[in-house]
């Protein structure tokens, strides 16, 4: 089944009194949404007791629970010592997703640095077949590991190289950040035809099923020259991307992915509007 719901909570949810994540689950429900993203992007800090709580809380009313790696991950590193530090953060992530109930852990791939992209990309890709041994070496490899799409062109993660990554193994399936393409393309993402390219990839190079559940971010994001500047909200009407062609496209497809907005301050609330936007082509 499809599923929508926000990363973290928006603004309207402390506004409403709300003080704690443990009501995250029910808000998220309320608003008629069934999933929601914790984010771990400075690090790893919720003991278990209270991610198990917030697992129970999410549970017992169905909003799948997803989580988000630590931003510091980097598998282009030439450092050997850093590498290993990205492998523990990924690693982590999915012990702690575990308590939470959850079976997605999101993380960023890489980034070039100095070294050429390819050679980037390939260092990627050999520490991504390590990480993989790991990963069934802890016992994890019933979770799902969702590397994704960046929104900078420095950055490694455009749509072909984040499904290189996932076919090192069957439990990577991708994160498709649909705002992040937008903006490290230049605003390319404007029709049907447009987001259709990009699942077509998915399915003629992972297979229906796992192009099916791809873990989507969609938001509207303010881009340079150099790509992704900042998240904006779904009132933006000037950089895009819109949800409406990648709805057509999913029903098109019949997929059934996981999709959580990243809006600025309003994901809960623009989530709501696309899963309204979806359910009006049905």
């Amino acid at each position: 089944m499809i599923r929508f719901g926000p990363s973290g909570n928006e603004r309207r949810f402390a506004e409403m009194g709300f003080k704690s994540t443990l009501d995250a689950p029910k808000y998220v429900a309320d608003n008629g949404l069934n999933a929601y993203e914790y984010s771990f992007g400075r690090g790893i800090n919720i003991g278990d007791d209270k991610a198990a709580a917030i697992g129970s809380n999410a549970s017992a009313l169905d909003v799948a629970l997803s989580v988000h790696a630590p931003y510091y991950i980097n598998f282009a590193n030439p450092d050997d010592a850093m590498a290993e530090k990205s492998y523990n953060y990924v690693l982590a992530s999915a012990q702690k997703c575990r308590v939470f109930g959850g079976k997605r852990i999101v993380f960023h791939p890489s980034t070039v640095g100095k070294l050429t992209r390819a050679e980037a990309v390939e260092l990627t890709k050999k520490r991504i077949e390590i990480l993989a041994g790991l990963i069934r070496a802890n016992g994890l490899d019933d979770m799902i590991f969702c590397p994704e799409t960046m929104g900078k062109i420095n950055q490694i993660g455009d749509t072909e190289e984040v499904t290189e990554f996932c076919k090192v193994a069957d439990f990577f399936i991708p994160t498709i950040d649909f705002g992040h393409l937008n903006a490290r393309t230049q605003g390319s993402l404007r029709t049907e035809e447009d987001f259709d390219r990009i699942v077509t990839h998915l399915i003629d190079n992972l297979g229906f099923e796992r192009a099916s559940m791809m873990h989507v971010h969609f938001s509207k994001i303010e881009y340079g020259k150099g790509g992704e500047v900042r998240h904006l909200t779904f009132a933006d009407t000037v950089y895009g991307p819109e949800f409406l062609p990648l709805a057509k496209v999913i029903v098109k497809h019949k997929l059934s992915p996981v999709i959580i907005c990243e809006s600025d301050g309003t994901q809960c609330a623009d989530a709501a509007q696309m899963k309204c936007i979806y359910e009006s082509l049905l």
